[in-house]
């Protein structure tokens, strides 16, 4: 069954003291387009973020937050203070209060506060199992991310069906009332030529073979015929497993082709308004499809 291209899902795994939470969200798109939006201390996995989202997603803009807990913060810092750093300060504030007859001496608050004095580092932090649990935590968002879609293409799939039927059963009308057509201007044909003849005998032949060009004018069963191929494929699409959204586009564009040239050679009131109707119904599936994966 189809799927759509909205959806979200949420996922929490745990690898050693590393807690990861993602959330997925996608609408949708003409391809398949990550955003991840990481932590700091993971922001080199993007590719593989991508990489494990378009895995499983086909079609659509997919938005990945994730937030990192546990060991991220947990990290101690180290202070490291550069002593002849400070020993130079020292110096250079005694001179300067000799030189400017300051009162007082240097003090430790005085110095930690200058730069350099005293540095705090942090040991390069471990990723491996922060990365391990985004995989598991994302694996987990993207389950549930393609639930929501598949729920959502089900219901997408019950409209598209109902609307390929209205569209058949307007190409059902068309095609029964495509003879009544050619009936109705043979006996108009008829009329006006006995009008004009004042009398005259009119020719069978003659008359029977403009009824035949414009029998041929009017043709629209190659058009029927490419119509109903068409919808059979879409059917098909919209009952299968696999991303269809491009090509029920596509399809969508040769009904609306099918149905405006039937629309340009009819010249019966009737066809006419069934036309109409077929390519509202068109435009209305062209929507839905805007929202198949």
């Amino acid at each position: 069954m189809i799927r759509s291209m909205t959806g979200f899902g949420a996922g929490r795994a745990q690898a050693g003291a590393e807690i990861v939470a993602a959330e997925i969200r996608s609408v949708n798109g003409k391809f398949c387009e990550v955003r991840a939006h990481l932590p700091r201390g993971l922001a080199g996995l993007d590719q593989v973020v991508g990489k494990i989202v378009k895995a499983r997603v086909a079609r659509g803009v997919v938005d990945v937050t994730v937030r990192r807990e546990g060991a991220d913060g947990a990290r101690t810092a180290t202070a490291t203070v550069d002593l002849p750093l400070a020993a130079a300060y020292t110096k250079a504030m005694r001179e300067l209060r000799e030189e400017l007859g300051l009162a007082g001496d240097v003090t430790v608050h005085d110095l930690v506060g200058l730069e350099g004095v005293l540095v705090l580092t942090e040991p390069p932090p471990d990723i491996g199992p922060a990365a391990d649990a985004l995989e598991r935590a994302i694996a987990t968002a993207l389950d549930a991310l393609g639930e929501m879609r598949r729920r959502e293409g089900e219901a997408l799939a019950r409209d598209l069906s109902a609307r390929l039927s209205a569209v058949e059963k307007g190409a059902a009308a068309i095609r029964a009332a495509a003879p009544q057509s050619i009936d109705a201007y043979r006996e108009r044909l008829a009329a006006r030529v006995a009008e004009l003849s004042r009398g005259v005998p009119v020719d069978p032949a003659r008359l029977a073979q403009e009824v035949a060009f414009f029998a041929d004018r009017v043709d629209v069963a190659e058009e029927l015929t490419r119509l109903g191929s068409h919808l059979a494929q879409m059917r098909a699409l919209v009952a299968g497993d696999a991303p269809a959204g491009r090509r029920l586009e596509f399809l969508v564009q040769e009904l609306n082709r099918e149905v405006n040239t039937i629309g340009s050679k009819s010249q019966h009131a009737g066809i006419a308004a069934q036309v109409v109707e077929l390519k509202a119904e068109v435009e209305r599936i062209r929507e839905q499809v805007a929202n198949v994966e």
